[in-house]
């Protein structure tokens, strides 16, 4: 697995050992990011966090473009190593937190981008947006990004959906709480 853009561009990472983490695969995160970019224009002085994150892909690929800080959420304490060898490995600072990413703590920041890969199962990416939505974490005007199992509907709740997108097994969703 590789950081596809950005001045960490090629730099490899590690992902955790057994099947407890599905890591996003190389062309979903391409077309996730794509998505993205065409929507923020630039990923500059952004608040992010990834939600589910496993070896930290989503969070490192968001720094290397340019992010200001990201928060990363995982309860897998082998996955939470990974991260951290991952986040040394390019030189990052992360903020790691061990709170389950379905019973987030309010927030006293918001975030201006949210990236979330729970495990799938049906209603995962629902669950997610529930908790995001209880715990105040996305800014106005921010994006939630949701990666679920392909044909899994994600509930916009109070947020806006701005598209789907199947690739391969994945459904991506993008919600943008309103300004």
């Amino acid at each position: 697995m590789r950081i596809i853009a950005g001045h960490w561009r090629g730099r490899r990472l590690e992902a955790p050992a057994g099947l407890a983490t599905r890591p996003t695969a190389d062309r979903t995160r391409e077309t996730l990011f794509s998505m993205l970019t065409s929507r923020l224009g630039s990923f500059e002085a952004l608040r992010v966090a990834d939600l589910f994150a496993g070896s930290g892909a989503l969070a490192f690929e968001a720094l290397s473009r340019g992010a200001a800080e990201a928060a990363l959420v995982e309860t897998d304490a082998a996955a939470r190593q990974v991260i951290q060898r991952n986040a040394a490995a390019l030189g990052a600072t992360i903020r790691l937190l061990s709170h389950s990413a379905l019973r987030l703590p309010q927030a006293a920041v918001p975030f201006d981008l949210i990236l979330a890969d729970p495990p799938y199962a049906p209603g995962s990416g629902s669950a997610v947006v529930a908790a995001v939505q209880q715990a105040g974490w996305l800014a106005p005007g921010g994006w939630l990004a949701v990666e679920t199992e392909r044909g899994d509907r994600v509930e916009p709740a109070s947020f806006e959906l701005d598209s789907e997108r199947d690739v391969g097994r994945a459904r991506l969703t993008l919600l943008r709480r309103p300004a």
